[in-house]
């Protein structure tokens, strides 16, 4: 069931009007690509909206999600939508023959049934995927955070680019990024939740790289759930952000240093999928045929709005939405698109 929260006076038409909204998103598409590009040493590639079933390929998120299928006529095989890139990605450096340093990014859409709706979360994703092949020597913690705070950087760029045009938008986010592990998080607070501990940090720091997700914290449970076959568990993490307009951790990207040979091997064996090592994709990985490399997502809708301050995503994209949902939002003055 879906689930949504309206502020206190919030209205969708302040600080914009519905058509200053649908302006201002144009712009921050625009002009945060080309700062993600010009920091990364990113080139802009097309990418597919479906993959074949059974090249691994696809992404199951958090090791439970299914894709959205279909059968094809002429081939008289069968495509899923892809649920995220980061195989791919991956797949495609190699195939362009992309050098050390620099990388690729391109628009991703999906389409995720098994979403649970709510302020946040749509069926409808959209995001800036990109993809580096890592620097000889750099596959390590301290150039995962150098990335993340030219991520940063490009976001608050963004931001004052944004002002400029439109005064009358609230706080810029802060370019200052607090790193810290989920292990050192469940330290911090042992008696909340994941996305407590969140709330918590992000309200005093406002910016912050919650890194190591995927593995089992010393209580026994995931701070968060990672697929097993493109992150490297030890050196991945979320971009979070404090958002003013809802009053807690937002997270903006997933993103890290992706699984060589030894971690996929491990973390296979952990999640209980190692029956994926006979896929293409991972037969790549393990043996070596694949380069290493970085990468991650940034929404899209996301992005734009923090930097909106709109209190729904369904302010900013196009989805479905359920009655409830719908009503509630015209009787609070938010305008679905």
């Amino acid at each position: 069931m879906s689930t949504i929260r309206i502020p206190d006076g919030y209205t969708s038409d302040k600080p914009l009007t519905l058509l200053e909204t649908q302006k201002a998103i144009d712009i921050i598409k625009l002009v945060f690509i080309r700062h993600l590009k010009s920091a990364l040493c990113l080139t802009r590639v097309s990418a597919p909206l479906f993959v074949a079933d059974h090249t691994g390929l696809n992404d199951d998120l958090n090791n439970v999600e299914r894709a959205v299928c279909f059968d094809i006529k002429e081939t008289g095989g069968t495509a899923q939508v892809v649920q995220s890139l980061a195989k791919w990605k991956r797949y495609a450096l190699g195939k362009y023959g992309f050098a050390p340093g620099t990388g690729l990014v391109t628009d991703m859409n999906a389409i995720r049934r098994d979403e649970e709706m709510d302020n946040l979360h749509s069926i409808y994703v959209d995001q800036w995927d990109w993809e580096a092949v890592l620097p000889e020597g750099k596959r390590n913690k301290a150039y995962l955070m150098e990335t993340v705070q030219k991520i940063v950087d490009a976001i608050c760029d963004t931001a004052e680019e944004l002002h400029v045009i439109f005064p009358s938008l609230g706080s810029i986010p802060s370019r200052s990024v607090s790193f810290i592990t989920t292990q050192e998080l469940e330290d911090l607070y042992p008696d909340a939740t994941p996305q407590e501990r969140e709330n918590r940090y992000v309200r005093e720091h406002k910016t912050a790289f919650i890194m190591e997700i995927g593995g089992k914290l010393r209580s026994g449970i995931r701070h968060d759930g990672r697929a097993p076959d493109y992150d490297d568990w030890k050196m991945n993490g979320d971009i979070i952000m404090w958002n003013d307009t809802l009053g807690q951790a937002f997270e903006v990207s997933s993103m890290g240093i992706r699984v060589d040979a030894a971690s996929m091997d491990q973390q296979l064996t952990l999640a209980g999928c190692d029956e994926r090592r006979l896929l293409p994709f991972h037969k790549m990985v393990l043996d070596g045929t694949l380069p290493l490399t970085i990468g991650g997502g940034i929404g899209q809708s996301r992005l734009c709005m923090l930097l909106l301050h709109k209190a729904h995503i369904g302010e900013v994209q196009v989805s479905i939405w359920d009655d409830k949902t719908v009503a509630a939002c015209k009787a609070a003055g938010i305008r679905l698109l």
